[in-house]
């Protein structure tokens, strides 16, 4: 029998593509979210039953992820130096970052049958008949 797949999605935050599943922990660059808030990064591909979607595919579908904690990353040390001169230095840095959690990936489809699309399109489109007409 055919192992069922998990859905999954490629978001984009801080410039940077990550493939999620739901439920997953993510360290990513600092974020201007506060602590336990949730916000939805910018979806880019949606995947896992059938064939990937994409584009205009993803009208409605989102991702919910939310914000456990900013923390700092490891530190890292770097060191110059060149020899019989006396030159050394040394500096580091520790990234700041966020970590986030993944808590659902929409995949409601959104679609509408031929009939539904021609029926919400008439709806919304305005009167043809000329005004002189209407006054007649």
């Amino acid at each position: 029998m055919a192992e069922k797949k998990s859905a999954y999605a490629v978001i984009a935050v801080g410039g940077k593509q990550y493939t999620v599943r739901e439920g997953e922990w993510l360290l990513v660059d600092r974020l201007a979210v506060d602590e336990g808030k949730t916000f939805h990064p910018d979806l880019l591909l949606l995947g896992g039953d059938d064939e990937p979607k994409l584009g205009d595919g993803l009208k409605g579908q989102q991702v919910t992820a939310k914000v456990a904690a900013h923390v700092l990353g490891k530190k890292i040390v770097v060191g110059k130096h060149k020899k019989r001169t006396g030159y050394r230095r040394r500096n580091g840095h520790r990234s700041r970052l966020s970590k986030i959690e993944i808590q659902s990936i929409d995949k409601k489809a959104t679609r509408q049958t031929a009939a539904k699309k021609e029926a919400a399109a008439s709806a919304k489109k305005p009167s043809t008949r000329k005004k002189s007409e209407e006054k007649a």
